[in-house]
């Protein structure tokens, strides 16, 4: 995790700095940008759709139940922070990116 700010762990939990784009037409990780990980997010930021959609696919891509994604900060902002168990530190660093 040289040089990755965007993940840090904090217990036994891994922090995830993440910006929000939400309106795309998938939802899809996109690359590191500013020291945070982009992500791509097909739904609209009305109502925490985009909330439930980007810890849906956190979710999903880690293998865990959507319970254990949480939201740290940045609930109606694009600037997001989110908790997984630590246990998938190596899963996070392996996110596929469509872009850089």
């Amino acid at each position: 995790m040289d040089g990755e700010n965007w993940i840090r762990v904090s217990g036994d939990l891994l922090h995830i700095d993440i910006k929000a784009v939400p309106g795309a037409s998938k939802t899809e990780a996109a690359g590191i940008k500013d020291n945070r990980l982009r992500i791509r997010i097909a739904a609209a930021p009305e109502d925490g759709k985009a909330n439930a959609e980007l810890c849906g696919f956190l979710a999903k891509f880690l293998g865990c139940a959507k319970r254990d994604v949480v939201l740290l900060r940045g609930e109606k902002s694009r600037l997001k922070t989110a908790a997984v168990p630590g246990i998938y530190r190596e899963k996070v660093e392996g996110l596929p990116f469509t872009c850089q």
